[in-house]
């Protein structure tokens, strides 16, 4: 399968932008698991940008959003 790095980028959501990972998403995605963490692109705006990938904080986040 032919990774499309340069345009996974264009919509990458993640503010981290110096990760090595950005672009490759299956890269990410396994980094984020490993560490029992969500990527980024998952969250919303807000919850992205606290830079706190963990799960706890993607279930608060995602209750704020539909005020749940």
């Amino acid at each position: 399968m032919e990774c499309k790095k340069e345009e996974n980028k264009i919509g990458c959501s993640c503010t981290y932008t110096s990760c090595g990972n950005r672009g490759v998403c299956c890269d990410c995605v396994r980094h984020h698991r490993e560490n029992n963490e969500i990527p980024g692109c998952f969250f919303t705006a807000a919850g992205e940008r606290t830079y706190d990938r963990s799960i706890k904080n993607f279930i608060l986040t995602m209750k704020d959003k539909y005020n749940i």
